[in-house]
C-alpha cells in the first residue's frame, strides 16, 4: 500500500469506521482512541495490506480493539450519554431513533456489531466472519437472532409510537 492509497483509506474509512466504534461503545473519545489506533496498525502493515481489503483490514482490527477495550475495562453496561451535539441530533429525530438505540443496547456486544456491520456498514456475511472471527452460518444465525430481538422490542405496545 503506498502513502497515496493509505490518505484514501483515511479520507473514505475514517468517518465509517469511528461512527461503527462509537456506536457500540457510546463514547465518543474511546472511539476515536480506537480509530486512530486502527490506522496506525494499518500504516505499520502497510507494505503487508493490500489496498482492495484495506476496509476489511482497518475494521477487523477495529472491531478486536473495541472488544480489547470493552474487556480491558470491565463494561458492563455502556454509558448512557453521548455529547451534547450527538444528542441534539437525536432529539431531532424523534422517538424513533431513541427507541432503536434503546433496542440495539439491549443486544449483546456480538449481536450488537453484526447489526452494526451488515445493516450500517454494508457488508457482507462472509466479511463479517472475517472480521468477527466467525463462519458464515453463525453470523446469519446470531443476525437473525438479534434481528428477532429487535423486533421484539420495537413492536412491543410500548414502544410503538
Amino acid at each position: 500500500m503506498t502513502e497515496l492509497e493509505y490518505n484514501k483509506c483515511v479520507n473514505e474509512y475514517a468517518d465509517n469506521l469511528f461512527r461503527f466504534i462509537v456506536k457500540n461503545l457510546r463514547h465518543e473519545e474511546d472511539a476515536r482512541d480506537i480509530v486512530q489506533t486502527s490506522f496506525e496498525k494499518l500504516w505499520r502493515n502497510r507494505d503487508a495490506v493490500d489496498s482492495e481489503k484495506s476496509k476489511s483490514y482497518l475494521f477487523t482490527v477495529g472491531y478486536n480493539q473495541m472488544i480489547d477495550h470493552i474487556r480491558k475495562h470491565k463494561r458492563v453496561q455502556l454509558q448512557d450519554e453521548f455529547s451534547e451535539r450527538t444528542a441534539v441530533q437525536y432529539q431531532q429525530h424523534g422517538n424513533l431513533k431513541k427507541n432503536l438505540m434503546e433496542a440495539l443496547n439491549r443486544l449483546n456486544e456480538t449481536q450488537k456489531s453484526l447489526v452494526m456491520l451488515k445493516d450500517y456498514e454494508g457488508y457482507n456475511y462472509e466479511e463479517i466472519g472475517r472480521i468477527m472471527n466467525l463462519n458464515e452460518s453463525q453470523v446469519k444465525v446470531y443476525l437473525h437472532r438479534a434481528r428477532l430481538t429487535l423486533r421484539n422490542y420495537l413492536v412491543s405496545p410500548e414502544n410503538v409510537g
